[in-house]
């Protein structure tokens, strides 16, 4: 709508976003809906916000607001104007330490929210598994709970009051009542008061008694019995339908920093739902529910497989992970004990047989309560990794009955799926009888939409036997906000619909939502409506474990779930884009929305090969972190190849793609030419000059050719190779000393070595990472197969192919068997190690012997991020461990920033300087002087030393440093 983006240019500051990536980019949520906005503002202030709704209300345009986006039924999409507070709208306004309470703007992330209370002894606890992307203004809106709802209560609970909108452009403070004069609000407040007064009978016959009930609006806050009335409540739980919120004020809790933790095993799962509500007598804060599917499931994501390894014990079919705080720690034993017993007076033991195995294991230490907390809180994205077409639906998400129902309410919705041909996962709140079921659908089949809409009816037919809530944690949405008549009655329904008219007449509000709902099976609403296809396309890579269009890249791609776990600012990797723009284009789920738009032909045509796709990409650093991080592995690192090949089939290269990619071919002479090469560096203006051509920035150096690359006949070859070294581009031409050390540590070591060589007479080796990152994908399965030609008899011996540069050797374990899958390339995959990898397979050894010394005081140790995504971290530890009195610390980083060329990149470098400074640099220019850094990485090495000053170091280095003479 030009006419509307027009307007609004003229009189807001924020950012607007009206073309059709961006708005495809806001068209979904964590629901199975899809609604295509009318464009997206980032408000930065409130007078934005009072400008928008004013234009709203005149253009008659409805308006959404919107946090994280991580609704799972559908509250955060409509044909609106999106107002996304999360980039601007997101501090601190007043922190009253002594009282316990704060008062924040709407888009602040939970997780930000707390990291700035910690130092107070302070914390919001409405904890919710999305705590790291929930914003506090979504979870009001969803009226969210989280995993200790048992002691804290719900947003309900914990929202004091709320400064907001109403759709005439009236600001108002919503609180207890009598705390405004506001012209207006006491009429509101007055009629409000009026229907609760009318109503009381019929909310408190119809409103279920559980705990867990968010359906509707609250106006059970309202009746007589509650003083002082607080509109606060009412606004609590709307999901944006009634006011926009521009303050939220907020309840705080001490932090309880020590905890302990019991991991009970149950042999069947509605043994476990028996037994919740016997836990919950003891008070813990938290019983979380694991079924088995999410424990099977967990064991194949890499970043869960040592969790479930180290905490579950046999093949039980259900955990529950019963958590106690108590501000005198000196009690968790006991409480432990008391379960154990607990556990052994309902019949289970670890010695007994059939359906009295079982037991407790108890968790102690913090940093595995953690990574607990952390896969529990990963539940959902857990069970959306199945790659089939079928995939756990939310639409009976988060029922709530009664504990002494839980077993037999959980068993009738088993039957009820069973019925219809599918089957559930299970998580979540078991303490207060809530659960996260979802039963395993393709909605892009009619049958399976049919089978959706038959199990909700069955569904809530049962909830309503057991006097439940249908609606017991997620919100209304889309999905459930039609059933309300069956779960409160027509006479209530009515009563919703005066609120919503009251506060907002015409509408402006997201309608849709609450009140008026549409058929939740309506499929013009679906993301896989009726229409949904993804025809037929050209890929280079091998996504054969994946189903759909090209090759199965279609279902790669829709693996991605918009749950938002990339969008978390601390922690991990991914995405460090996002984490420096806090746009939702440089996010790993905007670009999978925008790939997933692109290939069924939503964005128009040739949008994969279009320049709004190539932007979307273009800050995507490759880091691998999704990979890793992404519970649903989403790898848009792999992704991103795909897209840029497809570009050079249809465009070509530029100047700068092709330096980059064809670096390994012109390498050889630039060495032997290295004074020419490395003028750019040294004569004044040249770099400035010749940036416009190249695409490089004047304001970095660029890495300095090397006059004496290493050569593959340095290294004496034997007849018993006991590795083989694989001397990547970068090392060997720019930073040739790395090599060499390595080759004195092995010698040191005495492990003969052999260097990987190309047959006589042609260039050396490559593993083609630089053509990848250029598109090239043809020149580098070239690479890759000479590669492979060269190191597959070594592989076959048993024998391991040691590398220095992770981007380089990784690409061993990684793309070169997407690029050439097969046997032999999986063989290889297996064999290839990094340096410090191969060294601490070595522990245990007694034919290993490398003698070290400390070669210095403390090591700060810098992870790359292809490092971090497979895993290799830990034996980089586990090496640096070897050296005798040596601190070594972990520098808890996302990307360095640098990302091959990326930092180079004339366009890039600011973003590239970005990164680094959220927490790398910084904690470089903290470290001693004697302190050594350490990066593997060549790109990190460059970014810190051009960040910071300081030249870090190769592990391989590092420990020819350390070596005894």
């Amino acid at each position: 709508m030009p006419q509307l983006s027009d307007i609004l240019k003229s009189r807001v500051e924020g950012d607007l976003l009206f073309d059709r990536f961006s708005r495809g980019r806001y068209a979904t949520d964590a629901s199975l809906y899809q609604m295509m906005p009318l464009g997206v503002l980032s408000p930065k202030s409130t007078d934005d916000i009072a400008a928008a709704i004013d234009i709203a209300r005149e253009q008659r345009v409805s308006l959404l607001p919107r946090g994280g986006g991580t609704s799972q039924c559908g509250q955060t999409v409509n044909e609106a104007l999106v107002l996304d507070n999360t980039q601007y709208f997101n501090d601190i306004l007043e922190l009253d330490v002594e009282n316990m309470r704060c008062v924040v703007r709407p888009g602040i992330v939970l997780d930000e929210l707390n990291r700035q209370l910690k130092p107070h002894g302070l914390w919001f606890p409405v904890d919710v598994s999305t705590a790291s992307r929930a914003t506090i203004g979504g979870m009001a809106g969803n009226n969210s709970c989280g995993g200790k709802s048992l002691r804290y209560g719900m947003m309900r609970d914990n929202v004091l009051s709320i400064d907001a909108f109403l759709a005439d452009g009236s600001h108002h403070h919503f609180g207890p009542a009598g705390s405004d004069a506001t012209p207006g609000y006491s009429d509101l407040l007055d009629d409000m008061l009026r229907l609760g007064t009318r109503e009381a009978d019929e909310i408190d016959a119809r409103f279920p008694k559980v705990m867990r009930r968010v359906g509707g609006y609250n106006i059970d806050a309202l009746t007589p019995r509650q003083s002082p009335v607080n509109l606060a409540q009412l606004l609590v739980g709307s999901e944006g339908t009634l006011a926009y919120s521009t303050a939220i004020e907020l309840r705080l809790w001490p932090i309880l920093s020590q905890k302990v933790l019991g991991v009970c095993h149950f042999p069947t799962f509605h043994q476990a739902m028996q037994a919740a509500q016997h836990l919950v007598t003891l008070k813990p804060q938290g019983v979380e529910l694991v079924d088995s599917t999410m424990i099977a499931l967990a064991r194949d994501i890499p970043m869960f497989r040592k969790t479930i390894e180290e905490v579950v014990t046999g093949n039980p079919e259900a955990l529950l992970l019963v958590e106690f705080a108590e501000e005198d720690t000196s009690r968790h034993p006991e409480r432990l004990k008391a379960l154990e017993e607990m556990m052994g007076d309902l019949g289970y033991s670890w010695t007994g047989t059939g359906k009295a195995w079982g037991g407790v294991t108890k968790v102690t230490d913090a940093a595995m309560q953690g990574r607990i907390a952390d896969l529990r809180s990963s539940g959902l994205n857990i069970m959306m990794s199945m790659k089939d077409d079928g995939k756990p639906v939310s639409f009976v998400e988060d029922c709530a009955v009664e504990l002494p129902d839980l077993a037999d309410y959980t068993a009738g919705l088993t039957e009820i799926f069973e019925k219809h041909g599918t089957t559930g996962t299970w998580y979540a709140h078991a303490s207060v009888g809530c659960l996260h079921v979802r039963p395993v659908l393709n909605l892009k089949l009619d049958k399976d939409v049919k089978a959706m809409r038959a199990i909700a009816e069955e569904c809530f037919d049962l909830v309503g036997r057991y006097k439940g809530s249908h609606s017991g944690e997620h919100g209304d949405g889309i999905v459930r906000s039609e059933f309300h008549e069956k779960m409160f009655g027509a006479r209530m329904v009515a009563n919703f619909a005066e609120v919503k008219k009251r506060f907002d007449p015409d509408g402006l509000f997201n309608p849709g939502k609450i009140v008026d709902a549409p058929r939740m099976d309506d499929r013009r609403l679906f993301r896989y409506g009726p229409d949904y296809k993804a025809p037929e396309f050209r890929t280079e890579l091998d996504w054969s474990d994946w189903t759909g269009s090209g090759g199965g890249f279609q279902g790669a791609v829709e693996m991605c779930n918009n749950n938002g776990a990339c969008r978390k600012l601390k922690g991990g990797v991914m995405c460090p884009s996002f984490r420096a723009t806090r746009k939702e284009k440089d996010l790993t789920r905007g670009r999978a929305n925008s790939l997933r738009l692109a290939i069924t032909g939503q964005l128009g045509p040739d949008a994969l090969t279009s320049d709004a796709m190539a932007d979307t990409m273009k800050l995507c650093v490759s880091c691998k972190g999704c990979k890793r991080e992404c519970p649903t592995g989403v790898d848009m690192a792999r992704m991103k190849i795909e897209v840029q090949a497809a570009r050079v089939r249809k465009h070509g290269l530029s100047l700068h793609d092709r330096l980059v990619g064809y670096l390994p071919r012109y390498a050889p002479l630039a060495s032997k030419l290295s004074f020419l090469a490395n003028l750019r560096n040294s004569v004044p203006g040249l770099a400035k000059l010749t940036e416009r051509l190249t695409g490089f920035t004047a304001t970095r150096d660029l890495p300095h050719w090397s006059a004496r690359p290493f050569r593959d006949d340095e290294v004496r070859k034997t007849e018993a190779p006991g590795a083989v070294l694989f001397a990547d581009c970068f090392n060997r031409y720019f930073e040739p000393e790395n090599l060499r050390a390595t080759v004195k540590v092995m010698e040191a070591a005495k492990v003969p070595l052999h260097v990987a060589a190309a047959p006589k007479g042609e260039r050396p080796l490559c593993c083609g990472r630089t053509f990848l990152s250029a598109g090239l994908v043809d020149e580098a399965r070239t690479e890759a197969k000479r590669l492979m030609d060269a190191l597959v008899p070594y592989a076959e011996q048993g024998l391991p192919i040691v590398g220095l540069e992770p981007s380089c050797l990784l690409t061993l374990r990684d793309e070169i068997p997407a690029l050439l899958p097969g046997a032999e390339s999986a063989l290889l995959a297996r064999q290839a190690r990094m340096l410090e990898e191969y060294i601490a397979d070595q522990d245990g050894d007694p034919d290993f012997d490398l003698p070290l010394s400390s070669p210095a005081p403390k090591v700060l140790l810098h992870g790359h991020c292809h490092q971090k995504a497979m895993g290799v971290m830990s034996s980089l530890e586990k090496t640096l461990a070897r050296l005798p009195d040596t601190e070594v610390e972990v520098v808890e980083t996302s990307c360095c920033g640098m990302a091959g060329a990326f930092g180079y990149g004339s366009d890039t470098h600011e973003v590239s300087r970005k990164m680094a400074e959220a927490d790398l640099a910084p904690a470089v220019r903290a470290a001693d002087k004697t302190t050594l850094v350490v990066a593997d990485g060549t790109s990190c090495r460059h970014q810190v030393a051009d960040t910071t000053g300081r030249k870090p170091i190769h592990v391989a280095r590092l420990l020819e440093m350390a070596l005894k003479r």
